[in-house]
């Protein structure tokens, strides 16, 4: 299936090693937002609203990449580990996904991106943000191994990318201890982290600076 992406993109290295833990090849593509490869009319018809990651299984098509990593459990994991069929277990996992798009995943985004991308300066109030993600997450993991449970999930994946931003931007997570050590027991529980961590490492760069 060919799987349209950059390489530094949390949304898309999360993808990435869902497919890994699924034992998926994916036939990479890569799409520079940079030099507008997703304006490209070729790539437009694939995706109408031209985003990364993109997936093309056949004759199916789809983008967001939490969609992307449920599907890909859905069709592929024959042990349902990744994503099990328990309704509860679902909705937690489910939510946990939403809290990291809606809220941690854009914490990041918000207080970053306009230091990367428009060289604006930090705003006090977004890093205000970032904080109040990582307090909810570490409230999540309370007694908790993974972030839906005792078992590590598709969740924890997609959380794992967004933590390992702000660890290429030198957040301290020790502040927040549940988190710390729930990123630890990630980094060998979920296939795939190191190649997470070297295509993250494109980012540090912009940190460093």
């Amino acid at each position: 299936m060919d799987f349209y992406y950059m390489p530094p993109s949390a949304p898309c290295r999360a993808v990435e090693m869902t497919a890994k833990a699924v034992g998926v090849e994916l036939n990479k593509k890569v799409i520079d937002l940079t030099k507008g490869e997703h304006l490209k009319p070729e790539f437009v018809k694939i995706n109408p609203q031209h985003t990364i990651p993109t997936l093309v299984d056949g004759d199916f098509t789809l983008w967001e990449s939490r969609a992307i990593m449920t599907y890909l459990c859905e069709k592929y994991d024959s042990s349902k580990k990744w994503y099990p069929e328990c309704p509860k277990i679902r909705a937690i996992i489910n939510q946990r996904m939403y809290f990291d798009m809606g809220t941690l995943y854009k914490s990041f985004a918000d207080y970053y991106y306009p230091q990367i991308m428009k060289k604006a300066p930090a705003d006090p109030e977004m890093f205000k943000k970032i904080e109040q993600a990582f307090e909810f997450f570490n409230t999540f993991l309370d007694g908790k191994q993974f972030a839906a449970g005792d078992a590590v999930t598709v969740a924890d994946i997609a959380l794992l990318a967004t933590v390992t931003n702000f660890e290429a931007a030198k957040f301290d997570l020790s502040k927040y201890a549940n988190v710390a050590k729930w990123y630890e027991t990630c980094k060998t529980a979920v296939p795939g982290f190191a190649e997470n961590v070297e295509a993250c490492a494109s980012f540090k760069k912009y940190f460093e600076n």
